[in-house]
């Protein structure tokens, strides 16, 4: 394997790399008029994670290319509005009660979590595993729900919020592998100008992954990117929302191929088939 992809996942999961790319503020298509300033606004502000409570000024100026005056202009209004904290002790930022209240909005308008939590839970109590579902945000795929199960032999700090890199994460191969081809082969095209050293690997373990996709309904890794951990993901497309993946996380001591393929895999891809049933049900009664 390329060893400079960067890792999936580890006993202790990083969700973003101690220096962030800078931050690209087109979305995946052209919108037409394009809002300069609340587009940077909302770049600095999605540069925090679960990871990164607090930030300092060349920290956010690293991860998102913004000029000091812009930057300093930025702040000052984020702070006025409550969107961001300031701490004279520590010089440094975190997000604030506003961001949360926008999250919480967010999250009380979606029934996915609700309709998803049971069906994993089950599926990682029988597996032992650690089943994640994720949905993607430009060139990344963000946790959305996680749950162990009572017996998983992993377990990993994968909480609501960690984000992956879509390019290097088999959870990220399965999501590009059942978008529609306009959509995935733009993706691509971003991933290859943002990955140029990394191309020619990316390019066959993508085409090794859609293949499985098209094939079995699920992508799967074993002992990669690290001996430890046994990867399978399923790409999930539920009515009215964006694209998700539900994915499997375990130890691959006790996970074969020949149990992935017979037993775990399809267990996946049928919970992944439930959750897609009971997000059409819920759209049907909703409309």
């Amino acid at each position: 394997m390329n060893r400079t992809a960067a890792p999936v996942a580890a006993r202790t999961v990083r969700s973003s790399p101690a220096r962030k790319p800078r931050v690209s503020l087109r979305g995946d298509d052209d919108p037409g008029p394009f809002v300069e300033p609340l587009a940077r606004a909302l770049a600095l502000l999605s540069t925090f994670t679960s990871q990164d409570v607090w930030l300092g000024t060349r920290d956010l100026a690293e991860r998102t290319g913004l000029p000091a005056p812009t930057l300093s202009r930025l702040l000052r209004t984020l702070l006025a509005l409550g969107y961001l904290h300031h701490s004279t002790e520590r010089r440094q930022y975190r997000l604030a009660a506003g961001v949360m209240a926008l999250g919480y909005a967010a999250i009380a308008h979606s029934d996915v979590q609700h309709l998803a939590r049971p069906a994993m839970q089950r599926l990682a109590d029988d597996s032992r595993t650690c089943v994640t579902l994720a949905s993607r945000d430009r060139l990344e795929v963000v946790v959305i729900e996680s749950c162990h199960g009572d017996a998983a032999s992993l377990r990993l700090n994968l909480p609501v919020g960690t984000r992956l890199a879509l390019a290097n994460s088999p959870i990220g191969w399965a999501l590009l592998g059942g978008l529609p081809d306009v959509e995935r082969f733009y993706l691509l095209d971003h991933i290859e100008r943002k990955f140029p050293r990394e191309w020619s690997y990316l390019r066959r373990r993508f085409g090794d992954a859609f293949s499985q996709v098209q094939q079995r309904g699920f992508c799967m890794a074993l002992g990669e990117p690290a001996p430890e951990f046994c990867i399978l993901a399923a790409p999930l497309m539920l009515a009215g929302e964006t694209p998700m993946v539900l994915a499997c996380i375990g130890a691959s001591a006790g996970i074969s191929k020949a149990r992935v393929e017979r037993e775990l895999g399809p267990r996946l891809v049928a919970a992944a088939q439930r959750l897609q049933n009971l997000g059409c049900d819920a759209a049907e009664d909703g409309a």
